[in-house]
C-alpha cells in the first residue's frame, strides 16, 4: 500500500463515473481502503430508522466513497486536473502541481 496524493480539504475532479467532470471538496480519506468521500459526488440514497438524532427516519441522502484512482487534484492556478509533485525544503513536505508549479496546499 503506497501513500496516497489526495488528503482531507484538497478539491479535487473526477476522472471516472456517473460524476464524471464534477469536482468537490474532500471530506474524508479511508486510507486501507483507498478511497476518499467527495462532498456533493456519488450521492446515494439510504434508509434509515427513526433515532434521537433523526426522529422521523426515512430516505437520507449522502455521499459515498469514491476510489482514490477516479480522482485528480485541480491546480490552483489554472483549475483543471494535474498530478503532484513531492518536493522536501528541510524537513517540511511541499506538494507542488505538475502543470503550473504552484505549491497545493
Amino acid at each position: 500500500m503506497g501513500k496516497l496524493h489526495i488528503k482531507k480539504d484538497d478539491t479535487v475532479l473526477v476522472l471516472a463515473g456517473r460524476d464524471r467532470g464534477k469536482s468537490g471538496k474532500v471530506l474524508n480519506v479511508l486510507v486501507k481502503e483507498n478511497r476518499a468521500i467527495v462532498e456533493g459526488i456519488n450521492m446515494v440514497t439510504k434508509s434509515t430508522k427513526p433515532s434521537a438524532k433523526n426522529p422521523q427516519g426515512g430516505i437520507v441522502k449522502q455521499e459515498a466513497s469514491i476510489h482514490i484512482s477516479n480522482l485528480s487534484l485541480i491546480d490552483p492556478k489554472s483549475g483543471k486536473a494535474t498530478r503532484i509533485a513531492i518536493k522536501r525544503e528541510g524537513k517540511k513536505v511541499v506538494r507542488i502541481a505538475k502543470k503550473s508549479g504552484e505549491e497545493i496546499k
